[in-house]
């Protein structure tokens, strides 16, 4: 594994409890137009400390890829690598997970894993996904999804701004026993069909900082640009990312693979508020189920 990162510090916050909402897989999950903010207060006096171990991965779960047309694999796949992510050379069991390229039934089956039955779960379909990006055996929608072992309340899917034959979106959920907005997210892609400019990613990455403006947030996804584009230069400046280096460097374990299992980019992120504790890791073995490999870490806010 990866040696940990130096700890990255992260701003204090504030939070509330809020009602539970869990959105089941495939529903759709509106913005809520009537509230200026999610559920998370700005005057609490006592911010309790907390520690996310948390973990976002590209599961490609369409039929295109190495488990796409088994869901019930690939699901055990997920529910095991949720336990296996060695961070700060420990192994940790994951409390939150962003998870990206997956469809609703792969939540379906994850929610009825024994040591998952209690999580709650959030899912947002892509618009479009163009015709070779579909679930296999009934499997629902493709997009992705959020998983929280503790309550995850005021749930918001929104539709990013994208080309229009790959409508993207990010769903985010609040946990109030941490205090903390969560969001997960994958980004259109370089691809001559999809968006080789990076304009539409910039418009993407522009709303989502609009939407994790919360005192304790953790957005994790495929980013689909390597650390040095400048379409995340809004990201690296309001946040930080888990395995970005000392100082301002923008560096980090290689995440996504190639057909023969070497490491070839890093398109996978983690970004956090700024000034708490943070070790993140990337397995050095690869991944079978998938082009890219999962990226752990172990957040505390303190």
């Amino acid at each position: 594994m990866r040696a940990p990162r130096a700890l990255i510090p992260l701003l204090a916050v504030l939070g509330a409890a809020a009602v539970v909402v869990t959105a089941g897989a495939g529903a759709a999950i509106e913005r809520n137009t009537d509230t200026a903010s999610p559920a998370l207060a700005d005057a609490a006096e006592d911010v309790p400390r907390a520690t996310v171990n948390a973990m976002t991965w590209n599961v490609c779960g369409d039929t295109g890829c190495p488990l796409g047309t088994l869901p019930a694999e690939l699901a055990g796949q997920i529910s095991q690598q949720m336990t296996a992510n060695e961070v700060g050379g420990r192994q940790v069991t994951m409390n939150a997970v962003f998870l990206q390229e997956v469809c609703s039934g792969h939540i379906d089956t994850l929610r009825s894993v024994d040591w998952l039955r209690s999580w709650s779960w959030a899912f947002a379909p892509m618009r479009t996904a163009g015709a070779e990006r579909t679930c296999a055996n009934g499997q629902g929608r493709y997009g992705v999804a959020v998983g929280t072992a503790s309550p995850l309340s005021d749930v918001q899917k929104t539709e990013l701004p994208s080309p229009a034959q790959y409508g993207r979106s990010v769903v985010c959920g609040s946990v109030a026993a941490w205090q903390t907005r969560l969001c997960s997210v994958q980004l259109s892609s370089a691809q001559p069909d999809d968006d080789p400019s990076g304009e539409w990613r910039g418009k993407q990455i522009g709303e989502l900082t609009e939407l994790a403006v919360e005192s304790r947030v953790i957005i994790g996804g495929d980013f689909t640009e390597q650390p040095h584009a400048p379409a995340l230069d809004p990201l690296y400046r309001d946040f930080a990312e888990c395995d970005q280096g000392p100082g301002e460097s923008r560096t980090g374990a290689l995440t996504q693979q190639a057909a023969n299992g070497a490491t070839v980019a890093k398109t996978d992120y983690l970004f956090i508020s700024k000034t708490a504790g943070a070790s993140c890791g990337v397995s050095k073995a690869p991944t079978a189920a998938s082009d890219h490999r999962p990226l752990a870490a172990a957040v505390r806010f303190h």
